[in-house]
């Protein structure tokens, strides 16, 4: 076995084995995107939903999965799935239902919402558009699909409408219940997956000279290449759903785990890397990093790599799991609520995953 399948196998790691494991990490291709800077907006409030049931490693034991096994290998000991009546608009709605009071903000003040999401309700009409109905909002409704990189996606997308004057103020966010894509029969991935929603208003900011508010920097992109890395097979246009899918297995989500792992590592670090240098900034500016919770070992071995303290890492998959495009507004919510952040701090958010797809930005908070 290859130190990398050791890694995600949950095997330890010697310090020698660890230094090799990084070595191949830095060693997959990374196609990096432009680099931007957008201000004149800024986040007024957070908001989260996350579901009742709990499903503890524990509880997984029943259909032969192992807590300890599960730990080493992502750092998740639990995870929240969702009622069966529950789908995504509905988690979308609680998170947005918080946001909005945090900030005081009353549904009919909203320009817009978008919401990052792989698991929708339907194929049409967008989520976004369910949850505007319910929210009794009015403006601009879309769905983004970049996966686990959504949020940012998102974000970015939202940021340019208020900073363009298109929209004062926009609702923001991640929504998955991904429990529904997983095969419960697939031991590598199922144990790592969770639902959740979470939500920021985006409102626009005055602020000017070295103090402006918003994206000090930020990258989006995206190599198609390794489209077929993460992918759900079936469900499609391409592939609609039939009997054979049902018995194949090709309507859940499949991923090929140890490529994946390699390049969000390397994904991670020059993305980083690259917003720091185009902003002027050394790692030790940022007081907070928030990461798309994916897995545990991914993160602190790509914090190694940037030189991040451990205290700078937002760090909630242990007990969410990797909830896809709501896993970054989940952890920047629980950061909002443990007052993290002060006015001018510098906030670094990275997705990454199925496209494939990054995004990446510096927010002065």
């Amino acid at each position: 076995m290859s130190v990398a399948e050791t890694e995600l196998c949950g095997g330890s790691l010697s310090n020698a084995e660890s230094t090799t494991f990084k070595r191949e990490a830095m060693e997959i291709e990374f196609r990096p995107a432009r680099t931007h800077q957008l201000l004149g907006f800024r986040l007024c409030a957070t908001g989260s939903f996350i579901p009742r049931s709990v499903i503890r490693n524990q509880d997984l034991a029943d259909i032969g999965y192992d807590d300890e096994w599960i730990v080493r290998r992502s750092g998740i000991r639990e995870r929240h799935h969702a009622d069966q009546e529950q789908a995504c608009s509905d988690l979308a709605y609680e998170a947005a239902r918080m946001c909005l009071a945090r900030a005081d903000v009353l549904p009919s003040e909203v320009d817009g919402i978008i919401v990052a999401t792989i698991t929708p309700d339907h194929f049409t009409p967008s989520t976004s558009c369910i949850l505007q109905s319910r929210l009794g909002c009015s403006g601009l409704a879309m769905d983004i699909n970049a996966a686990c990189s959504g949020f940012v996606y998102a974000l970015v997308t939202g940021a340019h409408f208020i900073s363009s004057g298109l929209a004062s103020k926009l609702l923001v966010l991640g929504s998955e219940i991904m429990s529904r894509t997983v095969n419960p029969t697939d031991l590598r991935t199922y144990p790592l997956f969770g639902d959740g929603a979470g939500a920021v208003l985006l409102s626009a900011d005055d602020s000017v000279g070295s103090g402006a508010r918003g994206f000090v920097a930020y990258t989006l992109g995206a190599d198609g290449a390794g489209s077929d890395l993460i992918k759900i097979p079936a469900g499609g246009s391409r592939a609609p759903l039939s009997i054979d899918s049902f018995k194949d297995g090709s309507r859940f989500f499949r991923m090929e785990g140890r490529t994946v792992f390699k390049w969000g590592v390397r994904t991670i670090v020059e993305s980083i890397k690259q917003v720091l240098d185009f902003a002027g900034l050394q790692i030790a500016d940022i007081k907070g990093i928030v990461l798309h919770q994916a897995n545990r070992r991914m993160m602190t071995a790509a914090a190694e790599l940037i030189g991040a303290k451990e205290d700078q890492l937002i760090v909630q998959v242990d007990r969410v799991g990797n909830t896809s495009s709501a896993s970054i507004p989940l952890a920047l919510h629980e950061a909002v609520e443990q007052e993290r952040f002060q006015e001018g701090d510098l906030v670094l958010l990275c997705g990454f995953g199925a496209g494939l797809t990054w995004g990446t930005a510096i927010l002065r908070w």
